[in-house]
């Protein structure tokens, strides 16, 4: 019997409204053990069949607020579900147990989890993949791409450190 595997998932919008905006990029981070893979879907690459077979062998998905905002927004942008599909676990509520608040990159600096992109968060996103759309700017892709990687691996940094608390 194949054994599941755990997936860290971020998305990255043109905004906040899953009605009038849309997903640029949805980060995937599966992990088995300590054998990882990063999962990028980028663009015209983000449907349904693409994200099922990034999930295959899924068991449960981490992600932090993804209760009100990722899943909601993969749910009305791709017409899938995954709090039904996959368990969720959504790790800004264990954050809350701890005395933890704010922002993804709030709690990161809490805890002391590194991350070399500093210089960009959600809105500055939205700029990044606007100058790419518009330009071209492969570097600003670049640095979009590089920015939720770490968001993707840093929710398995948190959850680690929250099981240590």
């Amino acid at each position: 019997m194949e054994q599941l595997n755990d997936a860290y998932l971020d998305i990255e919008t043109t905004g906040l409204s899953n009605f009038y905006d849309y997903i640029t990029i949805i980060g995937i981070y599966n992990c088995k053990g300590e054998d990882s893979e990063l999962i990028q879907l980028v663009g015209s690459q983000i449907t349904r069949d693409n994200l099922s077979m990034a999930l295959e062998n899924i068991n449960t998905i981490y992600t932090y607020n993804g209760c009100r905002f990722d899943i909601p927004f993969i749910n009305r942008y791709l017409k899938v579900n995954l709090g039904i599909k996959y368990c969720h676990h959504d790790l800004m509520y264990d954050c809350w147990q701890n005395n933890l608040y704010g922002g993804f990159k709030a709690v990161e600096r809490k805890l002391g989890i590194y991350r070399e992109i500093q210089d960009v968060d959600g809105f500055e996103a939205t700029v990044l993949w606007q100058k790419y759309k518009e330009f071209g700017d492969k570097e600003s892709l670049r640095i979009l791409l590089k920015y939720n990687e770490e968001d993707v691996v840093n929710l398995r940094a948190l959850r680690r450190c929250l099981s240590e608390l």
